[in-house]
């Protein structure tokens, strides 16, 4: 409190009220203070985050006016799903921070679908079509479910070449929440068809699913991102190929393109050019990119398990 007042050149006693009648004009407390410390609330730290980027924006936008914006400088947050954002976007942010100095970046990984407004991101990555009309997209590519399995499981139980046959299988669920595991499939390329499998592994995290894959535990379904790799190493076996669903796209989403910020434009044209340069990453015309090709199928059969 003393520094704020030294800082604005005010007295202690006018800060301290200022900031009461702040408090009371907001209806919410912004500081605890107790007779051995003071500390923000979660509002208090949130209002702060708010404030310091309004400022960060608004000294921008002065530079930008007098012709001096021209270095990145300031906070860029950035959103993305934890499988995707722990092996593409991580990386991408690391060689951000090396060509921009003066930004610094917050990288946020959850499979929680956040509001970019009201959770103050800059940047999001997007699997799948948009909902939200207010977000501006701009693609970086496509992925879609695979179902897959390693070699050796598929040599002991066979390999599914129709729906019904999944139940002859040992499936490994991934759950989100308390709904029901559900895979959807598409049947002649146009009829959409959705199985709520029986497995008796069930993870909550993609990752823990694939290790499973991997030990020869059953069947999964996965991101084609996901197990890209696995499937190039000869890891993993696509199964159900016809039955593929559609592509999804991936975008990366800002909530606006007018007034960008030049840090954020510079992230996001960095960011966009990495993924769409990584011809290993996503899917192209409906099959792997090059490189991505899945291994050929095996002569011998293994009876299956009934």
């Amino acid at each position: 409190m003393a520094a704020g007042a030294l800082k604005t050149r005010r007295s202690r006693a006018a800060v301290t009220r200022i900031l009461a009648e702040f408090e009371a004009r907001l209806g919410v407390r912004l500081l605890e203070r107790t007779t051995r410390r003071t500390a923000a609330t979660e509002a208090g730290r949130r209002l702060g985050e708010h404030a310091r980027r309004l400022l960060s924006d608004y000294e921008e936008a002065i530079r930008d006016v007098m012709g001096e914006a021209v270095v990145p400088r300031g906070l860029v947050r950035v959103s993305a799903p934890l499988v995707f954002g722990r092996r593409h976007i991580a990386p991408i942010v690391l060689g951000f921070l090396n060509a921009h100095p003066q930004v610094s970046v917050e990288l946020m990984l959850s499979n929680r679908v956040i509001d970019l407004i009201d959770e103050g991101v800059d940047v999001a990555l997007r699997i799948g079509h948009l909902a939200d009309s207010r977000l501006v997209a701009k693609p970086v590519g496509h992925v879609r479910h695979v179902v897959v399995a390693s070699p050796e499981y598929l040599a002991r139980h066979g390999t599914p070449h129709d729906l019904h046959q999944l139940a002859e299988h040992e499936i490994i669920l991934q759950t989100a929440g308390d709904r029901a595991p559900e895979w959807q499939f598409e049947v002649n390329g146009r009829d959409a068809v959705t199985i709520r499998p029986y497995g008796r592994l069930l993870v909550n995290q993609a990752e823990t699913a694939i290790d499973a894959a991997l030990a020869g535990r059953g069947l999964i379904r996965a991101l084609s991102y996901q197990v890209a790799e696995h499937i190039a190493s000869g890891q993993l076996e696509r199964v159900l190929q016809d039955f593929e669903p559609p592509l999804m796209p991936v975008n990366l989403v800002v909530t606006g393109i007018r007034f960008m910020a030049l840090r954020v434009r510079a992230f996001l044209d960095f960011a966009a050019n990495a993924l769409q340069s990584n011809d290993r990453l996503f899917w192209q015309a409906g099959r792997f990119a090059d490189g991505f090709k899945p291994p050929r199928r095996r002569s011998r059969s293994a009876p299956r398990r009934r």
